[in-house]
């Protein structure tokens, strides 16, 4: 007799726990709902309904990918992100929540610039899966934007999300490393570039090590490549009533300041996580930048 949509979760569940998987009962919800195309509650409601054994086989696939620590979102192939559904690919960083903490944050600081200014125009440097880019855009209907990164799968991602979404017509990307191909002026500079110091991430679980690209997470010796990279050249491209949004590592809100304080800006603002450590800082230009600008 085949397997019912609770037979199938509750053996996901099991064999999760049984692995010591950190979240067995959430993981085994997500991808056996995402994988039968059912929303939580019809999760619930159909629990009942038999599987083919097709759809079973399916299951039993992806069961072993998670079981071989590859993440949820990743076996899916795709990953909502301030409510835009997003499709990951083999370059991509997945999208976490946290870095929806940036958005929320810079969006503050376009809705006031979008009084003023009829076109608003947004870099989203080491852009991925355009997730940032993309969620700013889609809360700004006067705003533009520009996602660069420097892999070719990347932008190919983005620019389909943008698709996906229907935000192409605001939004192109560019393959650069840093500003190297940049031209234009923008209110806003965004990024969560590569911050993890280069000795450490062995360390990470291997949902991490196993399945995200090393150079979206290499942030150098001690991690703050990115950051000297941007914060260098950042003054020539940002309007002078711009903002620069930045995602940061919970032990790098000193460094990254003083970075961009010796180039000029002045922080506007730091945002802790919901886990309260360190996750955001805004920076505009110091006015006597402004002045040299």
């Amino acid at each position: 007799m085949s397997s019912t949509v609770a037979d199938m979760l509750a053996e996901a569940r099991r064999r999760f726990t049984e692995a010591g998987i950190v979240d067995p009962a959430t993981d085994a919800r997500l991808l056996v709902a995402g994988l039968l195309k059912l929303s939580p509650t019809e999760l619930l409601t159909r629990s009942a309904e038999r599987l083919s054994p097709e759809q079973a086989e399916v299951i039993f696939k992806a069961l072993e990918r998670r079981l071989g620590h590859e993440p949820v979102h990743r076996i899916l192939g795709e990953r909502e992100f301030y409510g835009l559904p997003l499709r990951l690919s083999a370059e991509t960083l997945e999208p976490r929540p946290d870095t929806e903490i940036l958005v929320d944050t810079v969006l503050v600081y376009l809705k006031d610039l979008a009084k003023a200014q009829s076109r608003l125009h947004i870099l989203d440097m080491g852009t991925g899966t355009g997730a940032i880019c993309l969620a700013l855009l889609s809360e700004c209907p006067n705003a533009s934007g520009v996602g660069s990164d420097i892999s070719a799968d990347a932008l190919l991602t983005a620019r389909s999300n943008a698709e996906r979404n229907g935000l192409q017509d605001r939004f192109q990307v560019v393959q650069s490393s840093w500003f190297e191909n940049i031209q234009g002026s923008f209110h806003a500079i965004v990024s969560n570039p590569p911050y993890i110091a280069s000795n450490v991430i062995h360390d990470l679980a291997p949902e991490v090590t196993k399945f995200d690209p090393v150079v979206a997470l290499d942030g150098g010796p001690d991690g703050l490549d990115a950051y000297k990279a941007i914060a260098k050249d950042a003054a020539r491209f940002i309007r002078p009533d711009g903002v620069v949004g930045l995602e940061i590592g919970y032990d790098q809100r000193n460094d990254v300041t003083a970075i961009f304080e010796a180039k000029g800006f002045r922080c506007l603002k730091s945002v802790k996580d919901y886990g309260q450590n360190d996750r955001v800082l805004v920076f505009a230009l110091a006015r006597e930048t402004i002045i040299r600008h």
